[in-house]
């Protein structure tokens, strides 16, 4: 397929950008390229966010389709440690973006091409549609791994969206690696292959003339509602989470208590509770 001219380009600091081309008749790719991994910083975020707001207001409704320059990575997730530590990064940066993208007036399908990781695979989760390249690239939930827990907006989507429990266990209690045809057979994602395919899929279900009644974004809205609620209250979940670690505290305190009292009758010859 010859070069297609892009329909507008956004810059990503420090070094990066998303483009925006038109592969076949309303349909928008937007292409993201921010070294090494795609990240999802708040200039980032930023730009995506733009991105789909210029497609919403100064273009035909047709379908948005997100993919990576970035052979090896979809995207790789949250700079973790940046993130925590920038005030109001997850309600008023990351949060928007992912609701704008679970309520998004046309339909959207990310073109997985490589890994997607964490914030990543969640970001894909947000889309209506997966398609994952198969030969490279894997699914994974991994904040077990990096010791991070799973707000409620980052619990509920998968919860929602993978049709299997026991999916949904392997994903977040063992940070399962899935493969495009493991992603395939759990529900992860709805089909392999690249740009080609993403487009015959798009004739398949005849996505282009779906937003043109006016109500797809509020059909998604109710659909998803646990999520989208969740998105809308960052505040009140940072606030639950501070006080489940202020509880867990005071739990692990009288467990400690229990443990040291049936230490302390066992030395005795008591060793019954």
């Amino acid at each position: 397929m010859p070069p297609i001219p892009p329909l507008f380009t956004l810059s990503i600091e420090p070094s990066g950008q998303i483009t925006c081309t038109q592969p076949s008749p309303k349909v928008y790719l937007l292409t993201f390229e921010s070294p090494p991994d795609n990240r999802l910083t708040t200039s980032f975020c930023g730009c995506f966010t733009l991105a789909l707001d210029i497609l919403a207001h100064r273009y035909p409704k047709g379908v948005v389709v997100t993919t990576s320059a970035v052979a090896k990575f979809y995207s790789n997730g949250l700079d973790y440690e940046s993130a925590i530590k920038t005030k109001g990064f997850f309600g008023g940066v990351l949060y928007p973006l992912w609701s704008r993208l679970l309520t998004y007036p046309m339909p959207t399908i990310a073109l997985i091409n490589g890994h997607a990781f964490a914030g990543g695979l969640m970001t894909a989760m947000m889309h209506d549609y997966r398609i994952m390249n198969p030969h490279r690239g894997f699914l994974c939930i991994n904040e077990l791994e990096f010791g991070a827990p799973l707000p409620a907006p980052m619990a509920s989507i998968f919860r929602q969206k993978v049709p299997s429990p026991n999916t949904y266990r392997a994903m977040v209690l063992e940070s399962k690696r899935f493969n495009a045809l493991e992603a395939l057979k759990e529900g992860i994602v709805d089909g392999l292959g690249g740009l080609d395919e993403v487009l015959s899929f798009c004739g398949e279900y005849k996505l282009v003339g779906k937003a043109n009644t006016g109500v797809y974004g509020r059909l998604k809205q109710e659909m998803w509602r646990e999520t989208v609620g969740y998105l809308a209250t960052a505040e009140a979940d940072v606030k639950r989470m501070a006080q489940y670690v202020k509880d867990q505290k005071a739990r692990e305190a009288e467990e400690k208590q229990r443990v040291e009292g049936w230490e302390t009758r066992t030395k005795s010859g008591k060793s019954k509770l």
